[in-house]
């Protein structure tokens, strides 16, 4: 496919400037590789890296390795808890991080064990945003459904929330203050699906923030017993699930020489098979696959070196060959998983300033979108001799998705196209619907339904119907101070809906 994207000269002269966004991108989906950054000519420079465990500290890893501060001034600095001893790095005693934010509401009954409606990483099993389950509310009452518990405590961050058997894993930031001095760490919260009472917590390194908000973008991935986090700072980490105890950890931006992207990096790790996919958008290495169990590198992209924007990747068999997509800063991509061959790359589907929502893959066909006045691709996909081949099928201006991400059910496309939710054919990029719903925002699909996340606070329900909207209900919550762009999850019976520091459990299970 032919190349047709601009110089980087180019791109400064004719894209809007990086740093004066007119909306955030969250992965939201969700690591500052330089020795220092400036702000208003002021440098700053990290104090080191460290993991903390509950009650139990456990070695500083690469301690002498620089970073920037938090520049939180509005972040929750109460800490997930007491107990702990702390420890000291230069010259700074840190908390301890303990047990975890607290219910507001008396517990419930314990939840099953692990079933096939987990939630085990961002957008779902699969990472299609699709729920399997049935039985679920089809119309709400007029106040929403039934809050089962809240928390307040989390720690600032926009990331979402991974769920199996009677376990959540959820990132935020928190700040440590001794006298006049503050750190603050990109945490770690695991908390008990019953009620939203802590089991475990862990900081994992320097926390991150800039105009639009601190702490983690990200969502942890699961994969038997053990749990993959990646920081808003380029922190990668490899815990136990069960306790959070280390096994590796490494930073990404650092070991493949990757650069901080203007709002943080936003990326959830990709587990396939045997290897962790990330993308720290370094020279040849704009997508990276590490051995899962050891953390070693297993191969670089080396034919391509793009900044990584703030997409998640997925993966996905093409006529035999297995490919990881993504967006980058600069492209739709995809690169072979066997060894990071570089397969295809669409510049046309992305923008200058933010590239953000997961690729949508069926039917040996592609699907890529961004926002910024660009638009979206579908790309068909043919294999031959262990080789991918990408080839436009249509390319539309009907759906530029900025941070919402879209689903896929029964052939057809929900997402925003800017502020707008729009149903879109997928075969042929046929807009079928729009409405403004519930207003701008997130989204993902159970039992015929969308359930809709909007960042001013409003939760709504409505059905997947290609042939018209038709809303099913509405309820707001709380506004916590920044846009409400988390992805919302339906599991076991339940909306999870995470704004910042707070997290709230819904029964959508019908009567």
């Amino acid at each position: 496919m032919r190349n047709t994207e601009p110089t980087n000269h180019e791109r400064r002269e004719t894209t809007k400037p990086r740093n004066r966004p007119t909306a955030f991108c969250v992965s939201l989906v969700c690591a500052f590789g330089m020795t220092a950054i400036v702000d208003g000519g002021r440098p700053f420079v990290y104090v080191g890296r460290l993991f903390v465990n509950v009650g139990r500290p456990v070695q500083p890893i690469d301690v002498g390795r620089p970073f920037p501060p938090s520049r939180n001034a509005s972040a929750d600095r109460r800490s997930l808890g007491g107990g702990g001893q702390g420890r000291h790095v230069a010259g700074l005693k840190l908390p301890a991080y303990a047990a975890a934010p607290q219910a507001s509401r008396p517990a419930a009954p314990a939840t099953a064990a692990a079933s096939e409606f987990d939630w085990p990483q961002w957008q779902g099993p699969d990472r299609t945003g699709l729920s399997k389950e049935t039985g679920l509310l089809q119309q709400w009452p007029p106040a929403g459904p039934p809050l089962v518990w809240s928390i307040a405590g989390l720690g600032a961050g926009y990331g979402s929330m991974a769920i199996r058997g009677d376990r959540i894993f959820v990132q935020g930031s928190k700040t440590a203050v001794d006298g006049a001095r503050r750190l603050s760490q990109s945490v770690i919260s695991v908390l008990n699906r019953a009620d939203g009472m802590g089991v475990w917590s862990k900081a994992l390194g320097a926390a991150g923030a800039n105009d639009r908000g601190p702490g983690p973008r990200g969502t942890p991935t699961l994969d038997g017993d053990r749990v993959y986090v990646l920081t808003e700072t380029g922190d990668l980490a490899c815990l136990k699930a069960a306790d959070g105890a280390a096994v590796w950890q490494r930073n990404i931006l650092a070991d493949f020489g990757g650069r901080q992207i203007p709002w943080l990096i936003s990326e959830s790790p990709l587990v396939d098979g045997p290897n962790v996919i990330v993308t720290p958008g370094g020279p040849r290495a704009g997508i990276v696959a590490l051995d899962k169990m050891s953390g070693k590198t297993v191969w670089t992209s080396q034919q391509l070196s793009d900044e990584a924007g703030y997409a998640s990747p997925v993966a996905a068999d093409v006529q035999g060959v297995r490919v990881i997509m993504t967006l980058t800063s600069r492209a739709g991509v995809g690169v072979r998983a066997s060894d990071g061959k570089l397969m295809w790359r669409q510049p046309s589907v992305a923008n200058g300033t933010a590239n953000i929502a997961t690729p949508i893959f069926h039917d040996n066909k592609v699907f890529y979108s961004s926002n910024y006045g660009t638009g979206a691709a579908l790309l068909g996909l043919t294999a031959q001799a262990g080789e991918v081949n990408a080839q436009q099928i249509y390319f539309t201006r009907e759906m530029q998705n900025h941070h919402g991400g879209l689903v896929l059910v029964n052939g057809f496309l929900y997402g925003f196209h800017n502020s707008i939710l729009t149903c879109l054919e997928f075969a042929t990029g046929k807009t079928q619907w729009r409405d403004r719903s519930v207003g701008k925002g997130t989204l993902v699909y159970a039992d015929g339904h969308l359930y809709i996340q909007s960042e001013d606070n409003v939760i709504g329900l409505a059905e997947a119907n290609p042939s018209a909207y038709k809303e099913k209900g509405r309820f707001r919550i709380a506004d916590q101070g920044l846009p409400s762009w988390a992805h919302p999850v339906v599991s076991g019976g339940r909306l999870y809906i995470r704004d910042q520091g707070t997290l709230a459990a819904y029964n959508i299970k019908a009567r």
